[in-house]
């Protein structure tokens, strides 16, 4: 699906994702993503924060994968939400609403560890594939990893 508010952006958690469930069992994680703007000439660092909501698997995996400090590419759209706080007054917010989020390799390595993905479609050549769960070194506990498939080395590759 495409949309013309896309946004692509690489920052640090700036607190751990707090993953939360709705009435009807979506997963939904919320987390924020500083952005530093380096001064020039002596000038002070500006630094731009971000609300990123994750649903889903996606949801699941991020709270699984990341904390506070992950440095992340995060991929997605730009929503604004308004609400009316308790003393009657109209808030509103503009927050990302990620498709994917990934771990940066810039200054870190990471582990990609493929869950099995058992939602609508799986199986069905319809969305199906497989969530990817990712792991920071030094961030999570290492899972064990998938076998490697194995090859037939008499069959040209491709």
């Amino acid at each position: 699906m495409a949309y013309d508010n896309t946004i692509t952006i690489v920052g640090n958690l700036t607190r751990d994702p707090e993953l939360r469930f709705t009435p009807g069992g979506a997963a939904v994680a919320n987390f924020g993503v500083a952005w530093n703007l380096k001064g020039r000439d002596g000038a002070e660092d500006k630094v731009s924060y971000f609300d990123v909501t994750c649903w889903r698997q996606l949801a699941e995996n991020v709270s699984d994968s990341l904390t506070k400090g992950s440095r992340v590419v995060v991929h997605g759209r730009l929503d604004q939400r308004s609400w009316e706080n308790q003393d009657g007054e109209r808030r509103s917010k503009v927050e990302i609403v990620a498709d994917d989020v990934a771990p940066s390799l810039k200054w870190a390595t990471a582990e990609l560890t493929r869950n099995e993905y058992n939602g609508p479609g799986a199986g069905q050549g319809g969305g199906g594939g497989g969530g990817q769960q990712y792991q920071a070194t030094g961030n999570a506990p290492a899972q064990a990893a998938a076998p490697a498939p194995q090859y037939d080395m008499n069959e040209e590759p491709f």
